[in-house]
């Protein structure tokens, strides 16, 4: 029995947003390599859910999210980590990684999150930015084994600074 390799799991669009023409669209980025990976906190797991893209992953879903913490208070902590993946002579690797703070309180309906801030972390990971030494260490560790685990060689080829801010 021939064994199929997983697929990558990190790739979200396939078009060239200005379809090769260089009219309308010209300088529009292009969200082929980037994915949302969620990290809950508590449960010490991580996974990549597309619906982040458009604020609609699992956890967001029947959340009504406010800029006030106390909204979500006694609620759930999520990292939501935009990951740009790039080429380099050798393979991919994690170009860019930025992590956003999320509460979510599934009992009141309620969570907290700075929607602009998402925007912009998700642009700075494009422009492959590293952001993440913020982050609480159990959580870094935690997305640190999602990468290594997701795909060895990749984090291996990432930039030194990934690993320093991913190290605990």
């Amino acid at each position: 029995m021939v064994e199929k390799k997983p697929k990558m799991g990190f790739t979200i669009i396939k078009n060239d947003p200005t379809d090769g023409h260089g009219g309308f669209g010209i300088g529009s980025l292009t969200l082929e390599n980037v994915s949302p990976v969620i990290i809950d906190v508590e449960e010490k797991a991580a996974i990549v859910d597309i619906g982040a893209m458009h604020a609609k992953s699992e956890v967001e879903r029947g959340i009504k999210f406010t800029t006030n913490r106390e909204d979500s208070a006694g609620g759930k902590a999520y990292w939501l980590v935009w990951v740009t993946i790039d080429y380099k002579e050798e393979g991919p690797y994690f170009a860019g990684v930025t992590a956003c703070e999320m509460v979510i309180n599934r009992e009141k309906r309620r969570g907290y999150k700075i929607l602009p801030e998402h925007v912009n972390k998700m642009d700075k990971s494009m422009k492959r930015h590293i952001m993440v030494d913020f982050m609480d260490d159990e959580s870094k560790e935690v997305l640190k084994n999602f990468f290594i685990t997701h795909n060895e060689e990749m984090w291996q080829r990432s930039e030194q600074k990934l690993h320093e801010e991913l190290a605990v």
